[in-house]
């Protein structure tokens, strides 16, 4: 779908009256006679076929992660905070640049899906790998040059020098995220997304053993468990790669296609809106991540900060499953022009994701530090774990809703509007604010 056509899309939702009786919405009965709860299981029906297999998605992604932290923990604490600083900072850099460009494909494909224009798919996902390889290209020199970087900026230098070591393995990582995010898009547009699930479960369960295997057992340290995750990356992308390629999208994939290569300025400009929208909420606790490592006694409190960000991670997977949810529901309604079923959806998503996070913080409050023994054996870095869980708790609970809403604008193809509401409420007040109560007052980690 072109961009004037994605455009076209959103003027007549944004004409169109939500409440308004449309004698084109499918499912709705125009006399009134679809009761309530006849909707609400048709909708919720819908949305856990794509809202399920995202949160399964995103949680053994970010599983693979959190496994390798949790052995890095065990290797050493400078491991640990190392990674810490890896993943916060460099892994949430360049996996928001990535998967922020990347969900410019929930918009194209989704809207091309409702409307039918099912040959557009395939090459809006071929124009999304032209896109972002070269974007991950451009951020290579970032993750090479990652040590000096970070003691030019004032980081411990020894954390510094294993955070450079573990930046190099991250870069084929890095190259896997490009395939693996665009492919989960462009599959859950059209609702083929059970086969995300089942690599999905194949990878985590792999990556339970794998770690185990070289680091327990082979004694390989900080490599074996990055070896690990450089294999639990890939094969997800191989195992979609042979779906789509030997006939699992047979109506939107029809082989490669020289079109990929023309019209790629719109769509890079789609990009970079949906880019920023994404980074300029992932990058507000990289920027915490960074003031933190300059405070006294800056490795407990790197510790504690990145195991509370990991906690709310898997919350956050959750919320981003919906976000998926939301951007494919929304714009499959809108591609098939049915502004009342849009309006509906959302109504739908956001009570549920909340609903969920609601169960989550009342969860977290109750074990408090007790979670932070998965990730560390320090009795030090668990009380501050322990410290900051209240205030987890309730970013769980207000993250339950924030990612959806950001769906909602994905499907709609609102991006740059989010990005102006998260550079004021991130970034102007955010952080300023997070400074001065941190340094100024002496409130330290817990006002990240």
């Amino acid at each position: 779908m072109s961009r004037k056509t994605c455009l076209q899309s959103m003027e007549k939702w944004e004409e169109a009256p939500l409440l308004e009786h449309r004698k084109a919405e499918h499912n709705v009965s125009g006399d009134g006679e679809a009761r309530l709860g006849r909707r609400l299981l048709e909708e919720n029906r819908t949305l856990w076929a794509v809202a399920g297999p995202a949160i399964c998605t995103r949680f053994s992604t970010f599983g693979v992660t959190v496994i390798s932290q949790a052995f890095m923990g065990h290797i050493g604490s400078t491991q640990l905070a190392a990674y810490a600083l890896v993943s916060t900072v460099l892994m949430r850099f360049s996996n928001g640049i990535l998967l922020g460009m990347a969900s410019t494909l929930e918009t194209l494909c989704g809207q091309s899906y409702g409307a039918k224009q099912y040959h557009m798919m395939g090459i809006s996902l071929q124009r999304s790998w032209i896109i972002l390889t070269g974007c991950a290209v451009l951020m290579l020199p970032i993750l090479i040059f990652t040590e000096p970087l970070l003691v030019s900026i004032g980081q411990d230098p020894l954390i510094s020098a294993v955070a450079g070591t573990i930046s190099l393995w991250y870069i084929p990582v890095m190259f896997a995220n490009v395939f693996s995010f665009t492919l989960q898009m462009y599959l859950q547009a059209q609702s083929k997304n059970m086969v995300i699930t089942y690599l999905a479960f194949v990878t985590l369960g792999l990556h339970v053993f794998l770690p185990w295997l070289f680091t327990v057992r082979l004694h390989l340290g900080l490599a074996g468990a990055m070896t690990s995750m450089v294999i639990a990356m890939w094969i997800p992308v191989f195992g979609q790669l042979i779906f789509v390629f030997f006939g699992g999208c047979p109506l939107t994939w029809t082989g490669f296609s020289f079109t990929a290569l023309t019209d790629l300025v719109p769509i890079l400009k789609l990009s970079l809106s949906s880019g920023v929208m994404l980074c300029l909420e992932l990058w507000y606790s990289t920027i915490l991540v960074l003031l933190t490592g300059y405070m006294k006694n800056a490795e407990v409190a790197l510790d504690a900060l990145s195991i509370c960000l990991n906690i709310n991670g898997w919350e956050m997977m959750i919320s981003i499953g919906f976000l998926s949810a939301a951007g494919v529901r929304v714009a499959n309604e809108l591609g098939a022009g049915s502004a009342r079923r849009a309006k509906f959806a959302i109504i739908n998503v956001v009570t549920t994701s909340f609903s969920i996070g609601l169960v989550l913080f009342v969860f977290f409050l109750f074990f408090r530090g007790k979670l932070s023994y998965i990730f560390t054996t320090s009795e030090e870095v668990a009380a501050a774990v322990a410290e900051l869980s209240p205030l987890l708790a309730f970013s769980i609970l207000l993250n339950s809703v924030q990612p959806v809403l950001s769906g909602v604008a994905v499907g709609a193809g609102w991006q740059s509007v989010v990005a102006y509401v998260n550079i004021t409420t991130y970034y102007l007040i955010g952080i300023p604010l997070g400074a001065i109560l941190g340094y100024v007052l002496g409130y330290h980690v817990m006002v990240r």
